[in-house]
């Protein structure tokens, strides 16, 4: 079964908001589905915009959620915080994802 910790009050801020994503995305193999998925997200936009393919946009979620909660049912064994926290979540998986190509985070969490 998923758990998923529910913090109390509701979050209102992205400054509030990224310290638990973090806290949710601890498991290694899940930092690196999350960041396989948003770097191929990146590739993707890029070159349906490059290439004016914009039928291939509807492809955009699905390989970034794809991986994402392919890493939280599997192997963080939580909940996305995509369902509670939508635009905080997107905006913490490309925080994560720059955090991790420049080295301010691991993808083994502490």
């Amino acid at each position: 079964m998923m758990s998923q910790p529910t913090p109390s009050p509701r979050i209102t801020s992205f400054k509030e908001f990224y310290p638990f994503y973090l806290q949710e995305h601890q498991n290694t193999t899940s930092r690196v589905l999350h960041f396989t998925g948003t770097g191929l997200l990146l590739i993707l936009l890029v070159v349906t915009l490059f290439l004016g393919r914009y039928s291939w946009l509807w492809l955009l979620p699905v390989i970034g959620y794809g991986f994402a909660w392919v890493g939280h049912f599997f192997f963080e064994k939580n909940k996305p915080a995509t369902f509670q926290y939508p635009f905080y979540s997107l905006a913490s998986d490309f925080v994560l994802f720059f955090q991790l190509l420049t080295g301010k985070q691991k993808f083994r969490a502490k």
